[in-house]
């Protein structure tokens, strides 16, 4: 199994299964000299966790989900050697999938792995469960603190699950969402969101949504100009979260539907720093940073473990009626992803702001 490596000059390089021993991975690239502690990772760590952020009724698997820090450490600074963390599962219960052994899921990669390997990991998922995205979040935190000491954040909040929007109106809700149920600081939309998914819960099934990444304090210039465009990087980042299934900058596909004249951002006066009177680029122009807020949009696919019957097939291709135990799964992926998300956005800005240390001289 290829590419568990993400970043060319900040990587993080993860490992593990949902039902094996423990899950963790290894931070190459992470310069000496940076404070750093086992809470700052648990921090995150806990944000992904159920709690009160985390909607009520959720997934019934109690992990603490407690890292250890195993190398990169001396006196509570990054050396510069390789960051090894490590996680253990003290909740998995493999039986629970017995029955799963020889049916596919729908919604799920059960197929697609057993076409790809000739066999697959059918407790939970293995690499393919949601649980793998623990690691991105801890290695999302080195990163995070990388990225505070050169005064750059990435902050992440719900925008709408099942179809119901949330009311955000200003830059200081959206501050504020780390710390409300469903990283969502509108608290009605919130309370609504949390009734749906009760509901939805008693009905069998699972519900979708949509998650706003921002990343603020960037220099204008950031990126690549051809490959490798900050943008595509970001949209790589994202995509690469299992229960992501589309990806916007700045309007995206809203900005099909502009003219030019609506669509670009006029410029204000001001040089070296320039600043724009709107942000419909979402803060690249070019796949390189502008200096306004990184705006991406990520579309989340409702939970595909669910409790009504569904039609399969079996390992023999016949056909199979499979209905998945919902109780020790979530009824939907946010807010549980919203760290996931503000994890990846962190690698990916982390590894571009060492990459261009590396494009100029001074």
């Amino acid at each position: 199994m290829d590419n568990n490596t993400f970043g060319r000059i900040f990587r993080l390089t993860t490992y593990g299964e949902s039902h094996g021993p423990g899950l963790g991975g290894i931070v190459d690239g992470c310069p000496a000299g940076l404070a750093l502690s086992a809470e700052d990772i648990q921090q995150e760590l806990d944000m992904r966790r159920p709690g009160p952020t985390q909607i009520s009724g959720g997934t019934s698997r109690n992990e603490p989900d407690r890292v250890r820090i195993l190398s990169g450490l001396f006196e509570g600074l990054t050396t510069g050697a390789p960051i090894a963390f490590h996680v253990d599962n003290v909740d998995q219960r493999p039986g629970d999938y017995s029955a799963l052994a020889r049916v596919f899921r729908p919604g799920h990669a059960d197929f697609s792995f057993q076409a790809k390997y000739g066999l697959r990991d059918y407790r939970g998922g293995g690499r393919s469960s949601g649980r793998e995205t623990l690691s991105r979040v801890a290695g999302g935190a080195i990163a995070a603190k990388f990225l505070h000491s050169v005064g750059v954040t990435v902050r992440a909040y719900t925008l709408e699950v099942g179809g119901i929007a949330a009311s955000l109106d200003t830059s200081s809700d959206s501050a504020n969402a780390a710390s409300c149920p469903w990283f969502c600081p509108d608290r009605q939309t919130a309370a609504r969101w949390d009734a749906l998914a009760g509901e939805t819960r008693q009905q069998g099934d699972s519900l979708g949504g949509l998650v706003r990444v921002e990343i603020l304090g960037l220099p204008a210039g950031l990126g690549e100009p051809v490959f490798d465009k900050l943008d595509a990087r970001l949209a790589y980042a994202m995509m690469s979260v299992g229960a992501v299934k589309g990806v916007e900058i700045g309007q995206g596909f809203a900005a099909a539907r502009l003219r030019g004249s609506e669509n670009n951002d006029p410029m204000l006066p001001g040089l070296p720093n320039c600043t724009f009177a709107s942000n419909n680029a979402g803060g690249v122009l070019g796949g390189l940073s502008t200096g306004a807020p990184v705006v991406i949009t990520v579309a989340v696919k409702p939970i595909a473990s669910i409790g009504r019957e569904q039609q399969s097939v079996d390992m023999d291709g016949k056909a199979a009626l499979i209905t998945v135990d919902g109780c020790r799964h979530d009824v939907c992926a946010i807010p549980r992803v919203v760290p996931v998300l503000r994890a990846m956005g962190a690698l990916c800005t982390a590894d571009f702001i060492l990459l261009q240390r590396c494009a100029v001289l001074g």
